[in-house]
């Protein structure tokens, strides 16, 4: 696992340099390109239907992964957030709720990136013409489960964290070129990975799977950018769409914090406008980015004569164990919390 990490750190550095050097479309460019590939990637989409049903999978993982997460903000005392409210320290509930949010993200991400790598999967089995099914695709990327999961919760966890980053917070003195810094590291990561999933899906080792991505975003660093600006713009158009339901909410949020704890209640009602916003994105344009992206690929690896073979039989993957343990460990804690003195740490203000 380390040395999956640290190969996508490498990609990350070197991918942050190309995308400095290189010009940037217009949302109006990107999103003329991404149009075009709607037409493109719907024609294989209602093609192949299982598609739809991976999206909306994907959809059903996210919820009840936010509902997992939400989870410990109701055993958090009210008392602990107010202690807390004007100071810059951490208490005790801080590090659980960071180790808490690190474990919900690993357990979300593992179905998540299989659900996404099955969308690909659809792809190149269409591509080579064989019949793709939900069961064809699921043993494709079960065979590469391990990398698949690393990549998916690096990927996960550096996403929530700056769209944590992005929401308004007295107690955020980052300056705006920090900001803007982070941001642009955030999209050329973003930007350098859209090869990694697919190399991953066809059997290319890690190490080439971001030997490849790099060389695309080199190679054919108009389409992607386009692609990748396209897609966040209709994300932010969503997220802010998001923001608006959930701050029309706030008279109901406000009712039913009289009698229950706050942060609970108010993140269980954003979750709702979030989850909304996400049905759109996640069932009806990310499968299309997906799909974009692996075609990239496809052109990619045809261009440069390389050969690859879908992976023909499933293996049992160690990554299955793995993840049984954590979600154990989740299970210990949600219902011995107590026992374990959980409770008493989250109930400890900050001093």
């Amino acid at each position: 696992m380390y040395y999956i990490k640290e190969e996508f750190q490498q990609l990350k550095a070197d991918a942050h340099a190309e995308y400095q050097s290189q010009p940037k479309p217009t949302k109006a460019e990107a999103l003329d390109f991404f149009w075009y590939n709607v037409g493109c990637a719907g024609k294989l989409i209602f093609k192949e239907k299982e598609i739809i049903v991976f999206a909306f999978l994907q959809l059903v993982c996210i919820g009840l992964g936010y509902y997992l997460w939400v989870q410990v903000l109701n055993w958090i005392p009210e008392e602990v957030w107010e202690s807390a409210k004007n100071e810059d320290g951490a208490t005790p509930a801080d590090v659980v709720l960071w180790v808490w949010s690190f474990v919900c993200v690993g357990i979300t991400t593992y179905p998540l990136g299989l659900l996404t790598a099955c969308m690909g999967a659809a792809h190149f089995l269409h591509e080579s013409g064989q019949e793709s099914t939900v069961a064809k695709c699921l043993k494709i990327v079960f065979s590469r489960a391990w990398p698949l999961w690393v990549f998916s919760w690096i990927d996960g966890w550096w996403t929530v964290n700056r769209i944590v980053d992005r929401l308004p917070s007295k107690k955020n003195k980052t300056s705006r070129s920090q900001k803007l810094l982070k941001e642009a590291i955030y999209q050329a990561w973003k930007l350098a990975t859209l090869g990694v999933l697919p190399a991953l899906i066809v059997g290319r080792s890690v190490t080439d799977s971001c030997k490849d991505s790099l060389c695309m975003v080199q190679t054919r660093f108009k389409a992607l950018i386009k692609l990748r600006v396209a897609y966040v713009t209709i994300c932010w158009f969503f997220g802010i769409a998001s923001y608006v339901g959930a701050v029309l909410m706030v008279p109901v949020i406000f009712e039913q914090m009289r009698n229950e704890n706050d942060m609970y209640v108010f993140y269980s009602f954003v979750g709702v406008s979030m989850l909304v916003a996400l049905f759109f994105i996640q069932v009806i344009f990310r499968p299309i980015y997906i799909l974009s992206s692996c075609r990239i690929y496809s052109n990619y690896l045809r261009e440069n004569k390389i050969q690859v073979q879908l992976p023909a039989v499933s293996k049992f993957s160690s990554s299955l164990v793995a993840l049984l343990i954590l979600m154990i460990g989740v299970g210990m804690v949600f219902l011995y919390r107590d026992e374990l003195g959980i409770s008493a740490l989250l109930a400890t203000p900050y001093k």
